[in-house]
Protein backbone atom coordinates (compact mmCIF):
# COMPACT_ATOMS: atom_id res chain seq x y z
CA UNK A 1 0.00 0.00 0.00
CA UNK A 2 1.49 3.34 -0.88
CA UNK A 3 1.90 6.37 1.75
CA UNK A 4 -0.50 8.56 -0.60
CA UNK A 5 -2.91 5.83 -0.63
CA UNK A 6 -3.02 5.40 2.88
CA UNK A 7 -2.44 9.06 3.90
CA UNK A 8 -5.65 9.72 1.32
CA UNK A 9 -7.69 7.16 3.68
CA UNK A 10 -6.75 8.22 6.83
CA UNK A 11 -7.61 12.35 5.78
CA UNK A 12 -11.40 10.44 4.74
CA UNK A 13 -11.69 8.32 7.80
CA UNK A 14 -11.40 11.74 9.94
CA UNK A 15 -14.04 13.58 7.75
CA UNK A 16 -16.00 10.61 8.44
CA UNK A 17 -15.06 10.94 12.05
CA UNK A 18 -15.93 14.82 12.74
CA UNK A 19 -18.29 14.84 10.01
CA UNK A 20 -22.17 14.95 11.67
CA UNK A 21 -24.30 13.76 8.60
CA UNK A 22 -22.91 10.57 8.69
CA UNK A 23 -21.58 8.27 5.35
CA UNK A 24 -24.68 7.61 3.54
CA UNK A 25 -25.20 4.28 3.30
CA UNK A 26 -25.65 3.54 -0.40
CA UNK A 27 -22.39 4.93 -0.87
CA UNK A 28 -20.80 3.19 1.61
CA UNK A 29 -19.76 -0.27 2.63
CA UNK A 30 -20.98 -2.51 5.79
CA UNK A 31 -18.46 -3.57 8.15
CA UNK A 32 -19.27 -7.22 9.44
CA UNK A 33 -17.45 -7.48 12.66
CA UNK A 34 -15.92 -10.79 13.85
CA UNK A 35 -15.29 -12.06 17.36
CA UNK A 36 -12.03 -13.82 18.61
CA UNK A 37 -12.18 -17.12 20.82
CA UNK A 38 -13.30 -16.75 24.60
CA UNK A 39 -15.79 -13.90 23.54
CA UNK A 40 -18.82 -13.54 21.18
CA UNK A 41 -20.01 -10.72 19.16
CA UNK A 42 -21.20 -8.17 21.79
CA UNK A 43 -16.94 -8.37 22.21
CA UNK A 44 -17.75 -5.60 19.71
CA UNK A 45 -20.36 -3.81 21.60
CA UNK A 46 -18.23 -0.30 22.73
CA UNK A 47 -17.22 -0.11 18.68
CA UNK A 48 -20.28 -1.01 16.85
CA UNK A 49 -22.35 2.50 17.95
CA UNK A 50 -19.28 4.29 17.07
CA UNK A 51 -19.66 2.91 13.75
CA UNK A 52 -23.55 3.26 13.37
CA UNK A 53 -23.53 7.01 14.38
CA UNK A 54 -21.87 7.53 11.34
CA UNK A 55 -24.81 6.17 9.23
CA UNK A 56 -22.37 2.59 8.48
CA UNK A 57 -24.18 -0.55 8.75
CA UNK A 58 -22.83 -3.06 11.08
CA UNK A 59 -22.98 -6.09 11.88
CA UNK A 60 -21.18 -8.91 14.55
CA UNK A 61 -21.09 -12.61 13.13
CA UNK A 62 -21.87 -14.85 16.17
CA UNK A 63 -20.39 -18.37 15.58
CA UNK A 64 -19.75 -21.50 17.25
CA UNK A 65 -15.92 -21.71 17.78
CA UNK A 66 -15.72 -25.61 17.10
CA UNK A 67 -13.52 -25.50 13.83
CA UNK A 68 -12.20 -23.03 11.33
CA UNK A 69 -14.74 -24.18 8.71
CA UNK A 70 -17.49 -23.83 10.43
CA UNK A 71 -16.93 -20.52 11.61
CA UNK A 72 -15.85 -19.60 7.57
CA UNK A 73 -19.46 -20.97 6.53
CA UNK A 74 -21.40 -18.52 9.19
CA UNK A 75 -19.08 -15.50 8.38
CA UNK A 76 -20.10 -16.30 4.77
CA UNK A 77 -23.64 -16.32 5.23
CA UNK A 78 -23.55 -13.14 6.93
CA UNK A 79 -21.41 -11.47 3.64
CA UNK A 80 -23.67 -12.69 1.57
CA UNK A 81 -26.32 -10.69 3.53
CA UNK A 82 -25.25 -7.55 3.18
CA UNK A 83 -26.72 -4.97 0.66
CA UNK A 84 -23.29 -4.27 -0.83
CA UNK A 85 -18.95 -4.34 -0.10
CA UNK A 86 -18.35 -4.81 3.34
CA UNK A 87 -14.92 -4.48 5.12
CA UNK A 88 -14.51 -7.63 6.91
CA UNK A 89 -13.07 -6.78 10.75
CA UNK A 90 -11.34 -10.06 13.05
CA UNK A 91 -10.23 -10.20 15.96
CA UNK A 92 -7.61 -13.01 17.49
CA UNK A 93 -9.10 -15.76 16.11
CA UNK A 94 -11.27 -13.83 13.72
CA UNK A 95 -8.18 -13.03 11.55
CA UNK A 96 -8.01 -17.02 10.64
CA UNK A 97 -11.59 -16.30 9.86
CA UNK A 98 -11.82 -13.20 7.97
CA UNK A 99 -8.44 -14.54 6.28
CA UNK A 100 -10.75 -17.83 4.94
CA UNK A 101 -14.08 -16.07 4.28
CA UNK A 102 -13.12 -12.65 2.78
CA UNK A 103 -12.04 -14.22 -0.78
CA UNK A 104 -15.83 -12.92 -1.27
CA UNK A 105 -16.41 -10.75 -4.25
CA UNK A 106 -18.26 -8.51 -1.80
CA UNK A 107 -15.05 -8.27 0.85
CA UNK A 108 -13.28 -4.47 -0.13
CA UNK A 109 -10.89 -4.47 3.10
CA UNK A 110 -10.04 -6.74 5.41
CA UNK A 111 -9.03 -5.42 9.42
CA UNK A 112 -7.37 -7.46 11.48
CA UNK A 113 -7.60 -6.58 15.61
CA UNK A 114 -4.57 -8.16 17.42
CA UNK A 115 -5.28 -10.74 15.22
CA UNK A 116 -4.02 -14.12 13.71
CA UNK A 117 -3.35 -13.53 9.95
CA UNK A 118 -2.03 -17.00 8.38
CA UNK A 119 -0.93 -17.85 5.15
CA UNK A 120 -2.59 -20.60 2.79
CA UNK A 121 -1.79 -24.29 4.88
CA UNK A 122 -1.31 -22.72 8.56
CA UNK A 123 -2.86 -23.29 11.29
CA UNK A 124 -3.75 -20.93 14.21
CA UNK A 125 -1.45 -23.39 16.76
CA UNK A 126 1.68 -22.80 14.87
CA UNK A 127 1.59 -19.49 14.23
CA UNK A 128 3.42 -18.82 17.43
CA UNK A 129 6.43 -20.81 17.13
CA UNK A 130 9.69 -18.83 17.60
CA UNK A 131 7.94 -16.54 20.00
CA UNK A 132 7.56 -17.14 23.35
CA UNK A 133 4.27 -18.57 24.74
CA UNK A 134 1.80 -15.77 25.91
CA UNK A 135 0.86 -15.25 29.58
CA UNK A 136 -2.92 -15.83 29.15
CA UNK A 137 -2.29 -18.82 26.69
CA UNK A 138 -0.38 -20.77 29.47
CA UNK A 139 -2.96 -20.24 31.58
CA UNK A 140 -5.63 -21.94 29.30
CA UNK A 141 -7.83 -24.76 30.81
CA UNK A 142 -9.78 -27.47 28.91
CA UNK A 143 -12.88 -29.47 29.87
CA UNK A 144 -13.99 -32.95 29.56
CA UNK A 145 -15.02 -32.87 26.01
CA UNK A 146 -12.12 -30.20 25.06
CA UNK A 147 -13.37 -27.02 24.65
CA UNK A 148 -11.02 -24.37 25.98
CA UNK A 149 -11.17 -21.14 28.63
CA UNK A 150 -9.64 -18.64 30.73
CA UNK A 151 -9.98 -18.85 34.00
CA UNK A 152 -11.41 -15.65 35.57
CA UNK A 153 -8.45 -14.29 36.77
CA UNK A 154 -6.21 -15.42 33.73
CA UNK A 155 -9.00 -13.39 31.86
CA UNK A 156 -8.68 -10.15 34.16
CA UNK A 157 -4.61 -10.36 34.01
CA UNK A 158 -4.16 -11.77 30.84
CA UNK A 159 -7.22 -11.07 28.26
CA UNK A 160 -8.52 -7.93 29.59
CA UNK A 161 -5.90 -6.70 31.97
CA UNK A 162 -6.61 -2.74 30.89
CA UNK A 163 -10.38 -2.69 31.50
CA UNK A 164 -11.90 -2.09 34.93
CA UNK A 165 -12.30 -5.55 36.97
CA UNK A 166 -16.49 -5.53 36.85
CA UNK A 167 -16.18 -5.67 33.34
CA UNK A 168 -13.57 -8.44 33.04
CA UNK A 169 -15.78 -10.35 35.77
CA UNK A 170 -18.82 -10.30 33.21
CA UNK A 171 -16.41 -10.78 30.29
CA UNK A 172 -14.96 -13.71 32.08
CA UNK A 173 -18.82 -15.36 32.97
CA UNK A 174 -19.69 -14.49 29.32
CA UNK A 175 -16.60 -16.13 27.24
CA UNK A 176 -17.46 -18.48 24.78
CA UNK A 177 -15.09 -21.21 24.68
CA UNK A 178 -13.07 -22.61 21.89
CA UNK A 179 -12.54 -26.12 20.71
CA UNK A 180 -9.05 -27.21 21.34
CA UNK A 181 -8.78 -29.00 17.86
CA UNK A 182 -9.59 -25.78 15.75
CA UNK A 183 -6.15 -24.22 16.71
CA UNK A 184 -5.08 -27.54 14.54
CA UNK A 185 -7.31 -26.69 11.49
CA UNK A 186 -5.20 -25.20 8.46
CA UNK A 187 -6.40 -22.09 6.47
CA UNK A 188 -7.26 -23.11 3.09
CA UNK A 189 -7.36 -19.41 1.41
CA UNK A 190 -5.49 -16.25 2.53
CA UNK A 191 -7.82 -13.00 1.42
CA UNK A 192 -5.36 -10.83 2.37
CA UNK A 193 -3.76 -11.57 -0.45
CA UNK A 194 -6.39 -9.73 -2.89
CA UNK A 195 -7.21 -7.17 -0.72
CA UNK A 196 -5.95 -4.43 1.03
CA UNK A 197 -5.42 -4.91 4.65
CA UNK A 198 -5.55 -2.65 7.97
CA UNK A 199 -4.17 -4.07 10.88
CA UNK A 200 -3.59 -3.26 14.81
CA UNK A 201 -1.11 -4.32 16.78
CA UNK A 202 -1.74 -4.43 20.85
CA UNK A 203 1.59 -4.02 22.27
CA UNK A 204 0.58 -4.80 25.89
CA UNK A 205 -1.16 -8.42 24.66
CA UNK A 206 -0.36 -11.58 26.63
CA UNK A 207 -2.51 -13.74 24.38
CA UNK A 208 -0.92 -13.26 20.94
CA UNK A 209 3.45 -12.05 21.05
CA UNK A 210 3.04 -8.11 19.94
CA UNK A 211 5.94 -8.95 17.79
CA UNK A 212 4.17 -11.85 16.21
CA UNK A 213 1.28 -9.23 15.46
CA UNK A 214 4.15 -6.72 13.95
CA UNK A 215 4.88 -9.65 11.92
CA UNK A 216 1.53 -10.63 10.53
CA UNK A 217 1.18 -6.67 10.01
CA UNK A 218 4.08 -6.84 7.45
CA UNK A 219 3.78 -9.94 5.91
CA UNK A 220 0.38 -8.99 4.39
CA UNK A 221 1.53 -5.69 3.79
CA UNK A 222 -1.16 -3.98 6.41
CA UNK A 223 -1.99 -0.71 7.29
CA UNK A 224 -0.52 -0.35 10.88
CA UNK A 225 -1.66 1.05 13.75
CA UNK A 226 -0.12 0.33 17.52
CA UNK A 227 -2.46 0.77 20.70
CA UNK A 228 -0.52 0.18 23.83
CA UNK A 229 -3.62 -2.24 24.69
CA UNK A 230 -3.91 -5.92 26.21
CA UNK A 231 -5.26 -8.54 23.75
CA UNK A 232 -8.85 -6.59 23.19
CA UNK A 233 -8.27 -2.83 22.09
CA UNK A 234 -12.05 -2.78 20.85
CA UNK A 235 -12.86 -2.42 24.60
CA UNK A 236 -10.55 -0.72 26.26
CA UNK A 237 -9.70 1.62 23.40
CA UNK A 238 -12.86 1.79 20.91
CA UNK A 239 -12.74 5.39 19.25
CA UNK A 240 -9.30 3.86 18.29
CA UNK A 241 -10.25 0.58 16.36
CA UNK A 242 -13.03 2.66 15.10
CA UNK A 243 -10.89 5.41 13.70
CA UNK A 244 -9.32 2.54 11.73
CA UNK A 245 -12.10 0.45 10.61
CA UNK A 246 -13.57 4.07 9.23
CA UNK A 247 -9.84 4.49 7.46
CA UNK A 248 -10.80 1.05 5.74
CA UNK A 249 -14.34 1.94 5.54
CA UNK A 250 -13.01 5.25 3.21
CA UNK A 251 -10.71 3.83 1.70
CA UNK A 252 -13.44 1.25 -0.05
CA UNK A 253 -16.22 4.08 -0.29
CA UNK A 254 -17.50 4.99 -3.93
Amino acid sequence: MTARFALSSLALAGALVGGSAGVHAAETPAVVLVHGAFADGSDWAKVIPLLQAKGIKVTAVQYGLDSLANDAATTRRVIADQPGKVVLVGHSWGGMVISEAGTSDKVAALVYVAAFAPAVGEAAGDLGKGYPTPPGIAKLVADSQGWLSLPPAALAEDFAQDVPAAQAAVMAATQSPIKASAFGDKATAAAWTSRPSWYIVASNDHMIAPDLERAFAKKIGATTTTLATSHVPQQSKPADVANVILAAVAASTK
